[in-house]
């Protein structure tokens, strides 16, 4: 399908050009970045800017580093390059899992993980074990740069906190102190490149604590903060993971849709979350499943 939608290109080649662009065109710009959703939105025309602002070529916003506890994402920094890292695999093994089940290897290698929770659909793969980290996403304008928390990213079905003027140049993840583990469990139609009908993170601690999120269950990814309350400072067991379930389902609030139904979904979410929490205690405690396997449902 060609794309057929008239716009300006532009290529600025540093930051301060791209911050002028966009405080001079703001919501009648778009960033190119993977382009792996752009270029779709551009063909069927549900994006029409004005200006297509090509940020590929800004160093700032690449590199990939974990310094003092801190793992900074670049903004150009694409999934593949999340799992080939080293780092990525070994201290943060959750985000290397997800990265794993986002679409197909030709996609991870153009798309960013920026720009997947740009794009802020309810589905977004990267957003729960973003959520679970408690990740903050940084953004640069001419006026300043902001620190958004993750929790506060996604203000509805593909809409963010990210202003017309600014540009997400990083994410930034703590890495726990206490030790951990987690799981991504997805819901797919098949093997292979396919959007989740849901996600579960859930990354458990060492002292009974737990974190809790899900993606394509609700209007936008997010926490699960009442499953969390039940489950934390409690040791994982039949009756508690039953208490979960049931609590888990008064937070999401799924629909039906070309891709499954609103039952089938609340059907799986018990699932999902069951095998999550029990994969991410028994590799809490050098047992289950390695991470990048049987986390497909």
């Amino acid at each position: 399908m060609p794309i057929t939608t008239e716009f300006e290109y532009l290529k600025p080649k540093d930051m301060d050009e791209a911050l002028h662009v966009f405080s001079l065109y703001k919501e009648k710009a778009r960033a190119l970045a993977g382009g792996t959703d752009l270029v779709v939105h551009l063909k069927e025309n549900l994006a029409r800017p004005e200006v297509v602002v090509d940020i590929k070529a800004l160093q700032e916003l690449s590199g990939l580093t974990l310094k003092e506890g801190t793992l900074r994402i670049g903004a150009r920094t694409t999934f593949s390059e999340l799992i080939d890292s080293k780092v990525i695999k070994t201290r943060f093994p959750l985000l290397w899992e997800a990265s794993l089940t986002v679409a197909s290897t030709g996609v991870r290698n153009r798309a960013t993980v920026a720009g997947n929770i740009c794009s802020a659909v309810p589905s977004a793969d990267s957003a729960p074990v973003l959520a679970v980290y408690d990740a903050e996403v940084l953004t640069r304008s001419l006026k300043g740069e902001r620190r958004i928390p993750i929790a506060g990213w996604f203000t509805g079905p593909k809409r963010t906190a990210l202003l017309p003027d600014e540009i997400v140049t990083a994410i930034e993840l703590q890495l726990p102190a206490k030790k951990h583990a987690g799981c991504y469990m997805k819901l797919s139609r098949y093997d292979g490149e396919d959007l989740a009908q849901g996600g579960i993170a859930a990354l458990v601690f060492s002292d009974n604590t737990y974190r809790v999120a899900a993606c394509a269950l609700g209007p936008t990814p997010a926490r699960c903060p009442k499953t969390e309350a039940v489950l934390s400072g409690n040791k994982l067991g039949e009756k508690l993971l039953a208490k979960a379930v049931e609590t888990v389902l008064q937070e999401v609030s799924p629909i039906s849709d070309i891709r499954s139904s609103k039952e089938y979904r609340l059907h799986m979410t018990r699932i999902m979350l069951g095998r999550a929490l029990e994969t991410a205690v028994a590799r809490l405690f050098g047992k289950g499943p390695k991470y990048g396997t049987g986390n497909i449902c």
